[in-house]
């Protein structure tokens, strides 16, 4: 059974990933339309999420959290003190606060809360929007290993998980979370390369998109080291090796590991 079931369930700030969250729970029979409420801050994004999803709809923050089993604060981590100062008196320890906000903190959010309310941090990545995500989750202080199932029971519908300590939290944000829009470029220039040697572009985009995925489900499913992956396809004298040589050239490798890091850096910023 679902840790999920009978639970009520509030969503604060249901942007994409808001909305894609209680999609994916309701899609898999996981929670009851009827005990999901959702909220925006304007009445016009309030309106189309309502057309949109068959859920209770409310601009009143502290409306939905009232009687609520799970709480999942999604709102821009720049609004997030405004909004834990809304609720935050009204979470108690019977009730579990799941953030995905990038750099904030759970001692931040456990200094809003009243009591000892347990609190997830998560940081999932925008490929949850068709279920391929990548989520990490760090537990509170008073979080209890059935809160971290309830997280886990969130995320899993979205993509895989992993339970990290939170000093890492700065790390997955620069790898996992800002990662997609990296791979989007390598995906651009693959397809890019495709149409300087004669393909159609919308070819070129799916050979070079699948072949990304394709290689990326090698390293999840096989478990086997990239570089080994790599040494699997790269033959000698033969067209592979050329490439390689190229991209060494040109420091893709370093250019990457260095997107990376500064993104970490700067993730450790957003929520001060």
């Amino acid at each position: 059974m679902s840790a999920l079931r009978g639970r009520r369930v509030a969503v604060l700030g249901a942007g994409k990933m808001g909305e894609t969250l209680v999609r994916a729970l309701l899609d898999a029979g996981a929670v009851a339309a009827d005990d999901v409420v959702a909220t925006t801050a304007h009445a016009a994004s309030l309106a189309r999420l309502a057309e949109r999803l068959p859920v209770a709809t409310t601009l009143d923050n502290r409306e939905a959290v009232d009687g609520a089993d799970l709480v999942l604060l999604c709102v821009k981590p720049q609004t997030a003190a405004e909004v834990l100062d809304e609720v935050g008196g009204r979470l108690g320890p019977d009730q579990l606060l799941v953030s995905i906000l990038a750099g904030v903190r759970i001692a931040d959010l456990e200094a809003k809360l009243a009591g000892d309310a347990p609190v997830v941090r998560a940081m999932p990545n925008t490929p949850a929007l068709v279920g391929a995500g990548m989520t990490a989750l760090a537990p509170g202080t008073h979080a209890g290993p059935e809160h971290l199932a309830q997280a886990e029971g969130v995320f899993a519908h979205v993509g895989r998980t992993m339970v990290l300590d939170e000093r890492h939290f700065d790390a997955v944000t620069g790898l996992s979370a800002s990662g997609p829009a990296f791979l989007y470029i390598v995906i651009e220039s693959l397809a890019e390369g495709g149409v300087k040697v004669g393909l159609p572009r919308q070819v070129a985009i799916e050979l070079a998109a699948q072949t990304c995925l394709g290689a990326g489900r090698m390293v999840v499913e096989t478990g086997s080291h990239p570089a080994l992956l790599k040494d699997a396809v790269t033959t000698p004298a033969g067209c592979t090796v050329d490439g390689i040589l190229r991209l060494e050239e040109g420091g893709l490798r370093v250019a990457l590991i260095k997107a990376v890091v500064e993104a970490a850096q700067r993730a450790g910023g957003l929520g001060r």
